[in-house]
């Protein structure tokens, strides 16, 4: 949950049917005879490979299998099977206010079909907040995952879904060597915008190479709305309601020079939910004393894999849940 910049996306644009059909001349030429039963089937191979392999790579996007889920049915603490914590107050690399405590209803609970983080503002462990980040038992490479929540409102807020790796197997630090995947972040002083980013050690807020977007969704604080990372070896991309608004492509598929620096992406990640309080992203434009507690809400999570993929460790999961 560092802070990012904006990548550019491209997007399919429509065709032009306002303009009209060219003139035939006065005096029409006659046109060459062309006899059908010659015409070379050299003519339509590029175009017999291109609808295959856009074929194949749609029928890729849409192979999607549910590998993993939680419901958050089940009233009380967050499953112990699925989750963990972080806990402490030493900021976290970011110059946050908050302690993350353990097993503490205050801060993590379920209640009504939700998991529920909420940040209080309370003196705890030497801080004058309270909050908590959860952190999945399961880890995977590559994968959909998709997390219907409502996010906290206010200034000195800093919510974040992401997702860390698992291994330290990269370069001589942790992070950024092993990267980060950003599913959604929000700042409480730009209200309703949501990023989606990736980190890496080429590229990385520290020297301003960050690979980011950022996205207006309406009633974001209010209401609930589904946000989705796609990770596969090719590309990373982020969705918010089936909106793509952030890709990014693994430079080791063209370039033989890239290695770990700019992809470490196919090693196991796990995910993480919390509520940080202000820190040099959510805190830059202070912190808004009167609005305490604050949550974070979250109506499920749930993991897609390809048949390639690897679920490096699962669990079972209950009846997915109807949000219609």
């Amino acid at each position: 949950m560092i802070i990012t910049s904006s990548t550019a996306i491209d997007h399919d644009l429509p065709l032009d049917s306002s303009s009209g059909e060219r003139k035939q001349p006065d005096r029409v030429r006659r046109q060459p005879r062309i006899d059908h039963r010659c015409t070379s089937i050299a003519a339509i191979i590029p175009t017999l490979i291109a609808l295959l392999i856009y074929a194949d790579s749609a029928l890729g996007q849409e192979d999607w299998q549910l590998v993993w889920s939680d419901e958050f049915n089940d009233p009380g603490a967050p499953a112990p099977s699925n989750w963990r914590y972080d806990t402490g107050g030493h900021g976290w690399g970011n110059a946050e206010l908050q302690y993350y405590t353990a097993a503490r209803p205050q801060n993590a609970r379920i209640e009504n079909g939700l998991l529920i983080i909420e940040a209080h503002r309370e003196a705890y462990g030497g801080r004058n907040y309270t909050s908590a980040r959860l952190v999945s038992q399961a880890d995977w490479t590559y994968g959909r995952f998709e997390v219907r929540a409502k996010l906290p409102s206010g200034r000195g807020t800093w919510p974040a879904i992401w997702m860390l790796p698992t291994k330290d197997t990269y370069g001589p630090q942790y992070w950024p060597d092993n990267g980060e995947i950003d599913i959604v972040e929000h700042v409480g002083f730009e209200p309703d915008v949501v990023h989606s980013s990736i980190h890496t050690r080429a590229y990385h807020h520290s020297i301003n190479t960050q690979k980011t977007a950022r996205l207006k969704v309406p009633n974001a604080r209010t209401s609930f709305h589904i946000y989705t990372i796609e990770w596969t070896p090719d590309q990373i991309r982020g969705f918010a309601d089936g909106k793509l608004y952030f890709s990014f492509a693994n430079a080791r598929r063209k370039d033989p020079r890239a290695d770990y620096r700019q992809w470490p992406f196919d090693q196991p990640f796990h995910l993480l939910f919390n509520i940080a309080v202000g820190g040099t992203w959510g805190g830059s434009k202070g912190i808004d004393q009167t609005i305490w507690p604050q949550r974070l809400e979250i109506d499920y999570v749930r993991v897609y894999q390809q048949s390639a993929d690897t679920a490096v460790r699962g669990s079972s999961w209950g009846a997915i849940k109807s949000t219609e």
